[in-house]
């Protein structure tokens, strides 16, 4: 099991080398970290090794992301939609923040790494949040690459929730519909603070956002992958960025 694990994740070694212009690295990358389940199927092993598996890759994208010189990354680790899922893979899904807290934030700590989250978080269960909360505690005071975790995330629940905000204002005269801007929104959004994602990566071959960031990834780059999330490494982040660079973002103008 262990030789078929490997010779899954030693594939990254075989990639061609990519060229990087220091000079054009996207800011904020998001990620859907998609197809742990069906890597582990492809391998004859439990989903629930896919999802462990698919933790390390958080790390080691985190680790590549920061040695570019990437300012935010975000991952999206549960959708308000996963709750479908067997009761007994949610559950196991639910306890991998407090595993990950315990193997892999002292070195994203060492690393300058400053963990954020968000969705909605009163849904989780208590040791759910009580891992993600140390996380965001733990590493608050870093000034290095920003982690941030959609977590229980939905961006249809988040635009909604955003109008309703608005609305609230209005029906209170603190606020009437002429101020409402495209700044204004962001700002009430769950990623208020981040700028949109400059690149959208989604691995295992789908090609959909699946209710991710959708006011935010207007004028987003994406590239899709067939690679599965648990085979991801710093060189499949390199050739997205590589495509980035290649080209030319315009928004809606000519250049």
């Amino acid at each position: 099991m262990i030789k078929r694990v490997q010779s899954w994740l030693g594939r990254e070694e075989r990639q061609q080398p990519v060229d990087i212009s220091p000079d054009n690295i996207p800011r904020h990358v998001a990620i859907i970290m998609d197809g742990n389940g069906r890597w582990a199927k492809r391998l004859g092993l439990p989903r629930i090794v896919g999802h462990q598996n698919g933790m390390k890759a958080v790390k080691r994208a985190t680790i590549a992301a920061d040695e570019l010189g990437i300012e935010y990354l975000t991952m999206y680790a549960f959708s308000t939609e996963n709750w479908k899922r067997p009761k007994e893979e949610v559950d196991f899904l639910m306890r991998l923040p407090e595993e990950f807290i315990a193997i892999e934030l002292d070195e994203l700590i060492e690393k300058n790494v400053r963990v954020r989250v968000m969705g909605d978080s009163e849904a989780l269960p208590s040791y759910t949040r009580k891992a993600m909360d140390e996380a965001v505690l733990r590493t608050k005071h870093n000034t290095g690459l920003i982690l941030n975790f959609a977590l229980n995330y939905g961006g249809r629940k988040e635009i909604e929730d955003c109008m309703r905000s608005l609305g609230e204002d209005i029906a209170a005269g603190h606020l009437s519909p002429e101020q409402i801007t495209a700044e204004l929104i962001d700002s009430r959004l769950l990623s208020g603070g981040l700028p949109d994602p400059d690149l959208l990566i989604r691995t295992s071959g789908e090609m959909r956002l699946s209710n991710f960031m959708l006011w935010q990834l207007a004028y987003s780059e994406l590239w899709f992958t067939d690679i599965y999330w648990p085979e991801f490494g710093k060189e499949h982040l390199l050739q997205a960025v590589a495509e980035y660079q290649r080209r030319t973002r315009r928004y809606g103008g000519l250049k």
